[in-house]
Parts: C-alpha cells; sequence; structure tokens
C-alpha cells in the first residue's frame, strides 16, 4: 500500500485518507496538520479550506500545492491538542522543492475546535538564533537540530 505522505509510516487509506474523503474529522491537532500536509501534496485545496478556521480561497490553496514538489514532514512537538482539548499547538517543518530550489515552513501552528471538530487558525516562524536553544524542545542548539535543515 501507498505510504501516507504525512510520514506517520502509515498506509494512506488508514491515515490521512479518510480525513480528506470527508469520512470523519481528525481526532487530535497533530493529525489534522498531518491531514493538511497530505492535502498540500495532492492539490486539495477543498479540504484544506474545509479545515482552516479563517475563509480561504480553495483554489488558490489547491493550485500552490501542486506547484511545489513536497520532499517530507517532520512533527518535532506537540501542546495539547488532544481529542479533550480546545485548542492545540504543532512545531513542524515541510520540506519541499520550487523552481529547483530546496525550501521549508517551519512553523508552530495553532489549532482550535470549532463546531466540535479540528481547524487550523494560524502560524507563526520561530524567530531564533543559531546558537539558541531549539524551539523544537530537544534541548539541541537551533543549528544542530531544525536549523540544520535550512
Amino acid at each position: 500500500m501507498t505510504p501516507c505522505p504525512c510520514g506517520s509510516g502509515h498506509p494512506l487509506p488508514v491515515c490521512c485518507g479518510p480525513f480528506l474523503a470527508g469520512l470523519g474529522d481528525a481526532p487530535t491537532a497533530e493529525a489534522l496538520m498531518r491531514s493538511r500536509y497530505t492535502a498540500y501534496t495532492r492539490g486539495d485545496g477543498a479540504y484544506l479550506a474545509r479545515t482552516q478556521h479563517a475563509p480561504a480561497d480553495a483554489v488558490a490553496l489547491g493550485d500552490w500545492g501542486r506547484s511545489v514538489e513536497w520532499r517530507g514532514l517532520t512533527v518535532y512537538r506537540t501542546a495539547a491538542g488532544e481529542a479533550d482539548d480546545g485548542v492545540g499547538r504543532v512545531w513542524f517543518i515541510a520540506r519541499f522543492e520550487s523552481e529547483g530550489r530546496a525550501q521549508m515552513i517551519h512553523e508552530m501552528s495553532n489549532f482550535a475546535r470549532k463546531d466540535g471538530r479540528w481547524v487550523y487558525v494560524s502560524g507563526q516562524t520561530p524567530r531564533v538564533g543559531r546558537n539558541d536553544p531549539c524551539p523544537c524542545g530537544s534541548e539541541q542548539k537551533y543549528k544542530r537540530c531544525c536549523g540544520a535543515a535550512a
């Protein structure tokens, strides 16, 4: 079976696939984040718009997702965001290639429950110096951890 693009190690049909197909909602903030990454890799702008708190242009989201070559997702840490929580945060790096250049999105994403299901609310890029402790919580310097992927 095809592995899920989210990097969980599980096959797509038992990982993010059911969420993208509308067969249920992601049970945690991390599961929603992973399914949104998978939606980007598939150019599924409708799913991305549906799982975002603020109104979004589904066509533009899907077009951008299809315009790059996705190279992988690493989730570093979560805070709250479990099935019984109202808010959650997920730290991750999503790697992609655009116009022949390797790039990444390093983000601390905020999620909240809206009408009983998780939605993406906002994200911030961590502002850290090379010698600062890595925001992922590894206790390493940023340059030797998440910054090494930059």
